[in-house]
C-alpha cells in the first residue's frame, strides 16, 4: 500500500496514478517547448520584419508634393489687411510650365462688390518692395473680378504663367482694389518669391 493524496491506495493503482502524472508533466512540458519552440521564431521574424520595412521606410524617397518646396520661396501665403480681410495662397507646381496659381479668398469686405487682385514685382531683392507698376491678375492675361457675396465675402481662383527663368527670385507685394472706384481696400506686407524649375 502507498499513500496517495492521504488515501490508502494498493501498489498498481498507486504506481498507475504516478505514472499518469508524470506522462502528464512530460505532456506539458512538450507543449511548452512546442510553444516557445514556434513562438519565438515567429516573434523574431515579426521583429526583423518591422525592422526591415521602417529601414525601408526611412531609406525610400518620398513622393514629391505638386507644389515646389517652402524654401526658397517657391509657396506662398499672402495676408492682405485693410478694410477686411484677404489671403492669397500663390502656388507653383512642380512642372516644366511656369504657372503660377492664386486661390484668393476675402471677407469683411462691402457685399456684393466687384474687386481686383493686383501685384507689383520688384527685382531688387532686398524685402522692400518698392514698385508701384501694379499688374492686374485673372486667368492667364485675362483680368478676373473677385464679387463678394450678401456678407462680404468672396473666393476666385486665379493663375499666371511666369516668365520660364528658374531660379529668378524676386519681391512681390499684393493689393486688392475695388473694381468700380480703383480705390485700394487691402495691402500684403513684402514677399520674396522665387520661380521654380
Amino acid at each position: 500500500m502507498i499513500a496517495v493524496m492521504g488515501r490508502e491506495l494498493p501498489l498498481p493503482i498507486a504506481a498507475g496514478i504516478e505514472l499518469h502524472a508524470k506522462a502528464r508533466k512530460e505532456i506539458d512540458m512538450q507543449k511548452r517547448e512546442l510553444l516557445v519552440g514556434v513562438t519565438a521564431p515567429i516573434l523574431l521574424a515579426i521583429f526583423v520584419l518591422l525592422f526591415l520595412s521602417s529601414s525601408a521606410a526611412a531609406q525610400t524617397p518620398q513622393s514629391e508634393p505638386p507644389w515646389g518646396p517652402e524654401t526658397p520661396n517657391f509657396n506662398l501665403e499672402v495676408i492682405l489687411r485693410g478694410e477686411g480681410f484677404g489671403r492669397v495662397k500663390f502656388r507653383q507646381p512642380n512642372d516644366d510650365a511656369f504657372i503660377v496659381y492664386l486661390d484668393v479668398w476675402l471677407r469683411d469686405l462691402a457685399p456684393n462688390t466687384s474687386y481686383l487682385l493686383q501685384r507689383a514685382v520688384d527685382t531688387n531683392v532686398d524685402d522692400n518692395c518698392t514698385s508701384t507698376a501694379w499688374l492686374t491678375l485673372g486667368k492667364g492675361l485675362q483680368p478676373q473680378s473677385i464679387t463678394t457675396d450678401a456678407t462680404g465675402a468672396g473666393r476666385e481662383e486665379l493663375f499666371r504663367t511666369l516668365p520660364a527663368l528658374p531660379g529668378s527670385e524676386f519681391d512681390i507685394h499684393f493689393r486688392v482694389i475695388e473694381e468700380e472706384t480703383s480705390a485700394v481696400v487691402l495691402t500684403s506686407k513684402c514677399y520674396q518669391f522665387t520661380i521654380s524649375q
